[in-house]
This record gives C-alpha cells, sequence and structure tokens, in this order.
C-alpha cells in the first residue's frame, strides 16, 4: 500500500481517525474531508489510488459520488461504509460500480483485508495482457487499455468504468464460461456473495451496447446452467 493515494470521505471522526492511522502505517498517502460536497468535488477533481465512501453524509451521499465517478473518470477502486443492513443499499453501491462494502461497526483487520485485495484485483486486471500490449483485439472488437476506449467493428462503444473492466475481462479469456460467481469474484472483488444479480444487470447493459439485438445476443451468449462467455467466432464474422 505504500504511496496509495486515497480519499476517505466520513463525517464521523473516530472513525475518519481510526482509517487514517492504519492505513497511513501502512505507507498510504491520506486526504480525509468531512462532508459529501467537498468529497465529491475531490474525488472528481483529482486522481486517486482508492476512494472510501460513507454512504450517509451531509450533503451528497456516498452512492451520490460513488455514481458521478463511474459516469466522468476512468477507473479507481471504491470502497462504502455503511451502517445500513439492507440489502438494497448494498446491492445499489454495486450496481453504481462500487468495488466492495463493509458495513459499520467493522474490524480493521477485515477492512485492510479486502482493500488489499481490491488493489491485487486490479493489478491482475491490469496485468491479464503482456505488458507490451495495450490494445486487444478480437476480430471486430478492439480493447485499449490506455485509452480505457473500445471499438466494435470500428465503432466506439460508450462504456462505463464497470461494463468496461467485465468486457476486457471475457476478453482477456475468450471463449471460455465463466460462473457468475467467478465474474463476482474477479471483477467486484470477493465478499459479494449471493449477488450474483448484479453480474446479470451489468451484463444486460453491455450487451444493449454492443448487441445488434440483445434479446438474442451473439456476443456475450449464455450457457444455460452454468455462465456467460465471449464468443469469438461471432466477433471474426
Amino acid at each position: 500500500m505504500e504511496n496509495k493515494k486515497i480519499l476517505i470521505v466520513e463525517d464521523q471522526d473516530e472513525i475518519a481517525d481510526l482509517l487514517q492511522l492504519h492505513l497511513s502505517d501502512l505507507g498510504a498517502e491520506i486526504t480525509r474531508v468531512s462532508d459529501g460536497h467537498s468529497g465529491m468535488r475531490m474525488a472528481c477533481s483529482m486522481d486517486w489510488d482508492l476512494l472510501i465512501l460513507d454512504i450517509q453524509l451531509p450533503g451528497p451521499s456516498g452512492l451520490e459520488i460513488c455514481r458521478s465517478v463511474r459516469r466522468n473518470q476512468n477507473y479507481v477502486p471504491i470502497l462504502l461504509l455503511t451502517c445500513r443492513s439492507s440489502e438494497l443499499d448494498r446491492v445499489l453501491g454495486l450496481d453504481l460500480g462500487a468495488d466492495d462494502y463493509i458495513t459499520k461497526p467493522f474490524s480493521v483487520m477485515e477492512l485492510i483485508a479486502r482493500i488489499k485485495a481490491m488493489f491485487r484485483r486490479v493489478s491482475a486486471i491490469q496485468n491479464a495482457n503482456p505488458k507490451e500490449q495495450d490494445t486487444l483485439t478480437l476480430g471486430k472488437l478492439s480493447i485499449d487499455e490506455k485509452l480505457h476506449e473500445v471499438k466494435l467493428a470500428g465503432k466506439t462503444i460508450d462504456l462505463t468504468a464497470r461494463e468496461f473492466d467485465l468486457l476486457r475481462y471475457f476478453a482477456c479469456q475468450p471463449g471460455r464460461v465463466f460462473r457468475r460467481s467467478e465474474l463476482l469474484d474477479n471483477v467486484w472483488g470477493y465478499g459479494h456473495a449471493g449477488y450474483e444479480h448484479t453480474v446479470n444487470s451489468h451484463i444486460n447493459r453491455l450487451r444493449a451496447k454492443i448487441e445488434n439485438d440483445s434479446n438474442n445476443p451473439e456476443i456475450i451468449v449464455t450457457v444455460w446452467g452454468v455462465g456467460y462467455k465471449l464468443d469469438t467466432e461471432r466477433l471474426s464474422l
């Protein structure tokens, strides 16, 4: 975690102090703010290695900040802090693009383990292709890692950060069938057991952008009873 730039948006001083103390001890560079307006401004105007967002904040909520970051920026890992226990809040956070969440009160050791897992996952996705290969090409599909750009038959496809990561993960192992639980573990991160419907909703949105007919998908296809795969034969037609 050495030299990682982390923004903490948390209005409870004792929690923010705790996070800053332990993450600083691991070598991270910590910036903290205590309200949603400052959090929104900082999160969207600077480059970070990690955002830690409380859901309930004065001003814009952590969910609103998450939504704005995912709409306007390149990918940055996001961890949500919540004192809420409802499934709806957790699922909404994941659907908006958060990588993980932890419910207050939490174990500092568990939080640090989750953060380290997020950094490992980001590194694994970034290194899934040979380092010298910035663009992954499969037939008429091209994925440019540096530009965070996807083109299909020469047409640029506008994807969210999560949709980009999901498509890239498929493309790194074309033709392989992935279970929903595998996609959750490797694209969203561990700790999301039981939220396979989050995968389904992202698959549906991705299909709406890259398929000629999202009701009859030919690129990201369903393997019934198993999961999903990227059909390389269709991309070569």
